[in-house]
């Protein structure tokens, strides 16, 4: 791969990663309901499920995938569920009337699970399987017999420069965090929004 290749596939992923779409939306919702920290984590969980689907590219799983409708079909399912799931006990919290507190800011989800969330809504999202699919090879020269060497090594700057474009949004959406804090209801304002991201992107799922 030429320089100028890898460059272009860079700066191309950077503007990919900064146009406004479901993950960014729902990590800022994330990140000014549970903190900074719970953003960064969150961030670091998406970024790794960009490794899973990279690999499928390279052992070919995802060509399978794309041109098998029943599998295709239940990985949608199987996502739109899960985030319906989310969606549905962000709805419960909110119901509830918790109240957001910067001493318990992470209490509410370990790291671990907000870690798992953001790989799971990730791995479990087909259209992010079927891009990368499209994407990455677009960079590779297939004429150097190292085409799946290459495949890796983009997908691994896709996810390093997704997780630090993600993470200064959890840090950013922190700082306005702090500011609004002490808002009536803001707990529960933010946990039904995002319950409804949640349910939105589950939607675009089944629909897209």
């Amino acid at each position: 791969m030429e320089t100028a290749t890898f460059f272009y596939f860079l700066a191309a992923s950077i503007l990919l990663t900064l146009a406004p779409g479901p993950d960014n939306l729902y990590l800022l919702t994330k990140s000014l309901a549970s903190g900074a920290r719970s953003g960064i984590i969150l961030a670091a969980g998406l970024a790794s499920g960009i490794f899973f689907h990279t690999l499928l590219v390279v052992v070919g799983v995802a060509a399978f995938i794309q041109s098998s409708p029943v599998a295709l079909g239940a990985l949608k399912i199987f996502g739109a569920l899960y985030l319906l799931f989310l969606a549905y006990g962000a709805f419960k919290t909110g119901r509830a009337g918790k109240k957001i507190s910067m001493k318990k800011a992470d209490s509410t989800l370990s790291f671990v699970a907000i870690y798992r969330r953001g790989v799971l809504m990730n791995v479990l999202n087909p259209k992010v399987l079927l891009f990368f699919l499209a994407f990455l090879p677009q960079f590779v020269d297939f004429s150097s017999g190292f085409a799946s060497l290459q495949i890796s090594l983009l997908g691994l700057t896709f996810a390093i420069q997704a997780f630090v474009i993600f993470s200064a949004i959890a840090i950013g959406a922190g700082k306005v965090r702090k500011l609004i804090l002490r808002k009536k209801n803001l707990g529960r304002i933010l946990n039904f929004v995002e319950a409804a991201v949640l349910a939105i992107i589950a939607v675009t799922i089944l629909i897209f």
